[in-house]
């Protein structure tokens, strides 16, 4: 079975596993369950096809649903928005492998980079494929880390989350963030399974982290839009900020991530703080500098 039909089967599978029967509207049948969810016929019966169409998506085959099928599936096993998005991205490689094409390098463009000076004083990050982090105005760098310090390749948002003693320190809620970090690249994968260097990534995280290889395995997905995360800072102590996600529509596979802080509340004045204590800081400049980071140019 092809590596793409494996991630669709082991998704299925799992998806179905994670499945409340009561919530999906199943009435009790009386039967014993030998293990936790739904049963494929079940998850048949929900979407609206044969058991035996179900179990061969199940066993990865090379079979193309219609996209009211796959909705149908999304619906049936309870997926969220994310959830849906890679399922639909697994039976996409699965019908038609032959249309994957090598990525690109990704690049940052000066307009961006004077969007991140422009927000000085909120922390911004512009994230690529595999979390890859492309760029990060002053604020960010004090915030988390100066990332332009560490190797190119090891510029990578989740690399430094499960791989960093310090960023363990750094979030109170590490393990919210940490989960949340591999469920995104899982829709990476979804994408574009045969990307190499997403590959080596989840090999080596997978290889030098318990967490990441036991959450990998579950194979859960999210999209971060919006959220909070909780830090314990080493300068200024404990703060929380909100981020909001921006999508760029003329760099593909490109997001922004911009952290604020409540107006007048201690979270405000810590980052407040923070900013007046790095004044002198590094700026994005060095950036600019450079044509390509060798990270993306895997």
């Amino acid at each position: 079975m092809a590596e793409t039909n494996r991630e669709l089967a082991d998704f299925l599978r799992r998806a179905r596993s994670q499945s409340d029967p009561l919530r999906a509207g199943l009435p009790p049948d009386g039967r014993v369950r030998r293990v936790p969810g739904l049963r494929r016929e079940e998850v048949a019966l929900l979407a609206g096809v044969s058991t035996d169409y179900y179990t061969r998506l199940e066993q990865g085959r090379r079979i193309t649903p219609s996209p009211a099928v796959v909705e149908a599936l999304g619906h049936a096993l309870g997926l969220d928005a994310a959830g849906r998005t890679h399922l639909r991205d697994l039976i996409g490689v699965t019908a038609a492998p032959a249309r994957r094409r090598p990525r690109g390098v990704q690049r940052v463009r000066p307009g961006l980079y004077q969007l991140l000076d422009a927000l000085d004083g909120e922390p911004a990050l512009v994230l690529g494929r595999r979390t890859d982090i492309l760029a990060a105005n002053r604020m960010a760098k004090a915030l988390f880390t100066d990332f332009e310090q560490l190797a190119p390749p090891h510029r990578n948002y989740a690399r430094w989350m499960f791989l960093d003693d310090d960023a363990r320190s750094l979030f109170v809620d590490w393990e919210e963030q940490a989960r949340a970090a591999v469920e995104s690249l899982r829709l990476d994968v979804g994408r574009d399974p045969d990307d190499q260097a997403t590959t080596a990534l989840v090999e080596e995280l997978r290889e030098h982290s318990r967490e990441f290889d036991q959450w990998w395995e579950q194979h859960r997905v999210h999209q971060r839009t919006h959220g909070s995360k909780r830090l314990r800072h080493p300068l200024v102590g404990e703060l929380t900020v909100e981020y909001e996600t921006l999508a760029l529509p003329g760099d593909p596979d490109t997001t922004l991530f911009v952290y604020t802080t409540e107006a007048g509340s201690a979270s405000r004045r810590a980052l407040d703080l923070l900013a007046s204590w790095t004044l002198t800081g590094s700026s994005t400049e060095p950036e600019r500098q450079r044509q390509s980071n060798p990270a993306q140019e895997q």
